[in-house]
């Protein structure tokens, strides 16, 4: 069996066997790394997908001459196209306050700087369009007040945020596995009682 550098040789002579079997190889790693981020507007399938990315630009840019492994390399390819496409999704949060709607108003306790959700709002709208905005807003407010709890919905809106599972770990006092937990919790109960 043929290591990773053999492996990334023969891909750059075009090799495309070795090409499968390398990203063959690394496709679970990827989706090991990816569970550990969230992108916003998007799902585990798109942070995936972003981890592959990292995963070419790894082949592309690996030299054997230097100390280091494949492996090495790649997982730091791949957290690194990761985070880039999250800080990318993430650069919208940080639009005027107009778009931005208060969750204090529904959340319990919320003495926190957590207090806004970040939503995407078309400045070229109807009135009309404005009004459904808002109606479906609130709708969504309801629904995630009905179906989350307190601690999942201080862990929704971190999340929302742009906060890192280290993050909402230490402001929430909760371990990093029981953040992703939670985050899968609600994404399963959001998607349920949204059908």
């Amino acid at each position: 069996m043929p290591t990773d550098e053999e492996l990334v040789e023969k891909i750059r002579k075009g090799d495309d066997n070795a090409e499968n079997e390398l990203f063959s190889r690394y496709k679970d790693l990827v989706v090991k790394i990816s569970r550990g981020y969230f992108l916003v507007g998007g799902d585990i399938e798109d942070i995936v997908q972003e981890g592959m990315i990292g995963l070419y630009k790894a082949v592309k840019g690996y030299s054997s001459h230097k100390e280091t492994t494949f492996k090495t390399f790649a997982v730091l390819c791949i957290k690194h196209q990761i985070q880039t496409a999250i800080r990318r999704a993430n650069t919208n949060r940080n639009k005027p306050l107009s778009t931005a709607v208060s969750f204090q108003s529904f959340v319990s306790n919320a003495n926190e700087s957590l207090d806004y959700l970040p939503i995407e709002l078309v400045f070229d709208t109807t009135p009309a369009e404005k009004v459904i905005d808002k109606e479906n807003f609130e709708k969504l407010k309801d629904t995630i007040k009905s179906t989350l709890n307190e601690q999942e919905i201080k862990v929704l809106i971190s999340y929302l945020q742009g906060f890192s599972y280290k993050e909402i770990s230490q402001s929430l006092g909760l371990s990093q596995k029981s953040i992703d937990n939670s985050l899968t919790r609600i994404k399963s109960k959001l998607r349920a009682k949204m059908k």
